[in-house]
C-alpha cells in the first residue's frame, strides 16, 4: 500500500468506531501510506497530513449521504461548491480517462463495460476530511487489535493453510507469523474489509477533491486488474479509498507485488489463500524484509535517560544503547548487538521502551504509523507463542482531545517552539518542540503529550 495513505487502511463498523488512536505514533516526514485496511479501521489514529477516518457505518436505510458541507482540511477543491461543481462533471471526468486507460492496454470494450454506470460517491468526501475529536492511546489500540479471540483465529489461519505458508517462507524468507498478523489486523482474518466498489471509490477521488492525481492511478490500475481478469468487480470492494482484500492491497500495490501463487493464471489475492499469502509476503520481501530476523526488543530504559535519543533518525548499534544502560525487558541478552536499532517510546518515560531494527522499519513502508508497526510485530510474536509485554503501560494518562491538541500546538508556538500551523495533529515537528519545553522545565524530553504537559504550559 502504499504510497498515500495515513489514510485509510482499514475497514468498517462498529470497529472501526474503536480506533481512533495513537496520533503521536506517526513518524516525522512519514507519507501517507496506509490507505489499507487499517486505517479505515482505525480511522484518524494516526495523525498528519494524510489521515483519514474511518468508513462510516451505514445507516437504517443504506450508507450515509454526504453532508453538503465543506472539508475540515480547508483544502480549495473540498469547498462543498467545489465537491458539487466536480460531482456535477464527474461523467466526463471519467470518460476523459479512457486515453490514459488505452495506454496502460485496457481495451475500449473493457474500459466501457467497467465504467458504465459509475456516479460519485459523495460521501468519501466527508470521510477524506473527518477529524475526529477524541483518540485512544497507544495501550488501548494493542488491547483491541492483539486480544485472545484474534489470537485463536490466527492460529487456526497459520493451521489450516500451513502448506501455504511453508513454501512461502521457504520461497520469501519472510516470517509466517507476520503475514498473519498483517492478515488478521487488516480484515480479522477476511470478515472486515469493507463494502465499498473500488472502482467507485477511485473513480470519486480521481475526479473529485484533493487528492485526485493520486486516485487517477489507483482507479486507471483497478482497470488494468479488471482488464487482465486478475479480479472480477465483484471482489474488488473495500474501504472508502480503494484498499482491498484480506490484507488490503490498493490497486498499485496490487500492481507491483501480487503473485500468482498456484499457476492458474491470476492474481487473486482476495478468495485465494495461496496467492494472499505469496503476495503479501512478496510486499514485505521488496520492500527489505531480512530473513530470520525479529522487528525488535521491548527494552528497560534508564531512570535518567536521554530521551532526546528516542528518534528514528538516531539509530546505533544495541551495543551502543546498552552502554547508555537499555536492557530486555525478559532479561534474556540481545542475539545480535552489532545491529543497529532505534529507540522508540510510545508512552514517554513512563511506559515501555522498545529498540526497532529493519524488519519494523519494513512492516512500517506496509503501514507508516509506529502504531501499526508495533502491533504487527507483537501480534505476531504472539502468535508464535511469546508473551505480553512485560512492563506496564501508563493506564492513568488520558488521550487529549482533538482541541486540548490544538490549545498545546498554540501554547508551544506561543512559546516559539513550536513553527508550523496547529491542527490537532501531532508528528515530528509537534514533538520536537514538545521535547525541548519538557527538558526547559526539568521533566523528562520525552514528546508524550500528557495532561500535565498541557497543564505546565498553560502555566498552572
Amino acid at each position: 500500500m502504499r504510497s498515500v495513505a495515513g489514510q485509510a487502511r482499514r475497514t468498517v463498523s462498529a470497529t472501526g468506531a474503536m480506533m481512533v488512536a495513537a496520533a503521536l505514533l506517526l513518524p516525522a516526514g512519514a507519507q501517507a501510506q496506509a490507505q489499507n485496511g487499517l486505517s479505515n479501521l482505525f480511522g484518524g489514529i494516526f495523525s498528519g497530513p494524510n489521515a483519514a477516518p474511518s468508513q462510516a457505518p451505514p445507516g437504517p436505510g443504506g450508507p450515509l449521504p454526504w453532508s453538503g458541507e465543506d472539508g475540515a482540511s480547508g483544502h480549495p477543491l473540498m469547498t462543498a461548491a467545489a465537491i458539487r461543481e466536480a460531482a456535477g462533471n464527474f461523467t466526463n471526468c471519467v470518460a476523459g480517462m479512457w486515453p490514459d486507460a488505452a495506454r496502460r492496454g485496457v481495451t475500449l470494450e473493457n474500459f466501457q463495460r467497467f465504467t458504465a454506470g459509475l456516479s460519485p460517491d459523495l460521501r468519501i468526501m466527508d470521510l477524506m476530511d473527518s477529524q475526529p475529536e477524541f483518540t485512544k492511546s497507544i495501550w488501548d489500540y494493542l488491547d483491541i487489535l492483539v486480544n485472545d479471540n484474534r489470537l485463536a483465529k490466527g492460529r487456526e489461519i497459520l493451521a489450516k493453510y500451513k502448506a501455504q505458508f511453508d513454501a512461502t517462507e521457504k520461497a520469501t524468507g519472510v516470517d509466517r507469523y507476520t503475514i498473519a498478523s498483517i492478515w488478521g489486523i487488516e480484515s480479522n482474518y477476511s470478515t472486515q474489509m469493507g463494502d465499498r466498489s473500488v472502482l467507485q471509490s477511485t473513480a470519486t477521488l480521481a475526479c473529485i477533491g484533493r487528492r485526485q492525481a493520486y486516485f487517477k492511478d489507483e482507479f486507471l490500475s483497478a482497470l488494468e486488474i479488471l482488464n487482465r481478469g486478475d479480479l472480477r468487480p465483484e471482489q474488488m470492494r473495500g474501504s472508502w479509498a480503494g484498499a482491498f482484500g484480506p490484507t488490503q492491497f490498493m490497486p498499485t500495490a496490487f500492481k507491483r507485488f501480487a503473485i500468482d501463487g498456484d499457476g492458474d493464471g491470476r492474481r487473486d489475492v482476495v478468495d485465494n489463500p495461496t496467492d494472499l499469502i505469496a503476495s503479501t509476503a512478496n510486499n514485505l520481501k521488496k520492500d527489505g524484509w531480512q530473513a530470520g530476523q525479529t522487528w525488535g526488543f521491548e527494552v528497560v530504559v534508564p531512570q535518567g535517560f536521554n530521551y532526546m535519543l528516542a528518534d528514528r533518525a538516531k539509530a546505533m548499534p544495541i551495543a551502543q544503547w546498552e552502554k547508555l544502560g537499555l536492557k530486555r525487558a525478559t532479561g534474556q541478552p540481545f542475539p545480535n548487538p552489532g545491529e543497529k536499532a532505534y529507540l522508540l517510546a510510545p508512552a514517554g518515560a513512563q511506559g515501555p521502551g522498545f529498540l526497532m531494527l529493519q524488519n519494523y522499519r519494513v512492516i512500517m513502508k506496509y503501514n507508516p504509523a509506529e502504531a501499526y508497526a508495533l502491533a504487527i510485530g507483537h501480534f505476531a510474536d504472539r502468535l508464535r507463542g511469546g508473551q505480553p509485554f512485560v512492563q506496564p503501560w501508563p493506564r492513568q494518562e488520558r488521550e487529549l482531545s482533538r482541541t486540548e491538541r490544538l490549545e498545546l500546538q498554540q501554547l508551544l508556538a506561543q512559546r516559539g517552539l513550536y513553527k508550523g500551523t496547529p491542527d490537532g495533529q501531532f508528528g515530528g515537528q509537534t514533538r520536537e518542540a514538545l521535547r525541548n519545553f519538557q527538558a526547559s522545565i526539568g521533566v523528562p524530553a520525552d514528546g508524550f503529550a500528557s495532561s500535565d504537559v498541557l497543564d505546565r504550559l498553560r502555566g498552572r
